[in-house]
This record gives structure tokens, C-alpha cells and sequence, in this order.
């Protein structure tokens, strides 16, 4: 039986902007199950990154409920917030959001100090996770030295620090080529089948979306349509 990680009932969000209220969000319903890989799709300006933004705990919806693991996160402060975010969510940036001034190391060391690890657990860990990504002989390179293929696949291996249970990947190739964007969808893959983690991937990329188990259209802050996709089998 599916058990739903993430709900949300009649999520609103609504941006003040002077005199004007500009909603990004409009009376959103959508069940995730614990395990599934979703796509949230849309064009520009549609709401789908205020939605992920939301399911990450990094915004607090206008009205409405967001349901985490059954518990209301709508209304906890921001300390508590960040206790959620550090243990149950895993983000994946198109902007990567490496720390310049850490090596890679480094930059996959943090999640897992902020959680009180010890060093030289934590980095045990995360050089594992490096070399579990392909980066074993780039651990000691700062962003900068690092292709963006690279940077977004320590991106990945920091988003995995702490064995989230969900993993938020937000245009995850969008600054990729081509080839290197397959390389990182066929990741993300692996870490779904392998590790059966929920994946939740926001993208205005249709062919991206193939890779999904449901696909939850967007469209001016609503939800247009939800194509579920037969679950794959396991490779």
C-alpha cells in the first residue's frame, strides 16, 4: 500500500505587491507517495517553483496545509523549518549553490555538520559519496576548478549527506549540455530505484519528465492535470 510523505490541501500563495496581491499558488491539492518520482512541470511564471519551494520548507503557503511525514508544517517557525529541511530534504539547484570558498569536500561536508556530525565521520561520508558520484580525484577542487557537470553532481552528492528521505531537484540539467544532463537524469534514476527515495523534479522540460512516475501539470497556479505513468520495475 502507498503511504502519501507529502500532502497538500488547498495550498495557497499569495505575494504582496503593493496594493496588489499577485497569487502564485490558487487552492493546490496534490498527494505524493512515499518512494514515487514526480515531475512538476509548467511554463515560466505557472507557480511550480513556489510549489517546490513550499514542499521544501523553504516558504510557508498563504493558506491551506502542507502535510510532511502527516504533520502540518504551515505553521512552524523557521528554526524548526530548518531542523525538517536538514533531515528529511535533499535540494538539487540548476545554480548548483556550492559555497565558492569550500572544496568540494567540503561543500558535501556542511549538510551533515549543521546536523551535529562528527568531522571525521562526516567526512568519511561524504568522501564516499564523492566517489559514489564519480568526484573521488576531485575532492579537494573549489568550484570554480570543476566543470558544471561536476558541480551539479556535487550538488547531488550533498543532497545525499544525510540520507533524506525526499529529494527536491529544481531544473537539475538546466545548465547542463545535453550529454551531461543524461548522465545526471540516469543519477537520479539509480537513487530512485536503488535507494527508494521520493524524487520530486521541477522542470518546464517535457522530455525530462518521461523519467517520472507522475507528472503534475501547472498552469497559472493550479493544478491542471496529474498523469500517473506505470510504475517501472526495478533494473
Amino acid at each position: 500500500m502507498d503511504k502519501t510523505i507529502i500532502e497538500l490541501k488547498d495550498v495557497w500563495k499569495i505575494y504582496q505587491m503593493g496594493q496588489v496581491e499577485v497569487p502564485a499558488l490558487r487552492g493546490v491539492d496534490l498527494k505524493i507517495s512515499k518512494g514515487e518520482f514526480v515531475a512538476i512541470v509548467g511554463p515560466s511564471g505557472s507557480g511550480k517553483s513556489t510549489m517546490m519551494n513550499l514542499v521544501g520548507c523553504l516558504d510557508l503557503p498563504t493558506k491551506g496545509g502542507i502535510y510532511l511525514d502527516g504533520h502540518n508544517i504551515a505553521n512552524l517557525d523557521e528554526s524548526k523549518l530548518a531542523q525538517i529541511r536538514g533531515q528529511k530534504i535533499g535540494f538539487v539547484f540548476q545554480q548548483f549553490n556550492l559555497i565558492p570558498n569550500l572544496t568540494a569536500l567540503e561543500n558535501v561536508m556542511l549538510p551533515l555538520a549543521f546536523q551535529g556530525i562528527d568531522d571525521t565521520v562526516a567526512e568519511a561520508k561524504a568522501m564516499k559519496l564523492l566517489d559514489i558520484v564519480g568526484l573521488g580525484d576531485r575532492v579537494r577542487h573549489l568550484p570554480t576548478q570543476l566543470s558544471g557537470g561536476q558541480m551539479q553532481r556535487v550538488s547531488i552528492a550533498r543532497a545525499l549527506a544525510n540520507d533524506p528521505e525526499v529529494i527536491l531537484a529544481d531544473e537539475p540539467t538546466g545548465n547542463l549540455d545535453s550529454t551531461t544532463g543524461r548522465f545526471i537524469m540516469n543519477f537520479l534514476g539509480k537513487i530512485h530505484k536503488g535507494d527508494s527515495k521520493t524524487i520530486i523534479m521541477v522542470t518546464h522540460d517535457l522530455n525530462l519528465s518521461k523519467a517520472a512516475e507522475k507528472v503534475v501539470h501547472i498552469k497559472d497556479g493550479k493544478v491542471e492535470k496529474i498523469e500517473t505513468i506505470r510504475k517501472r520495475g526495478r533494473e
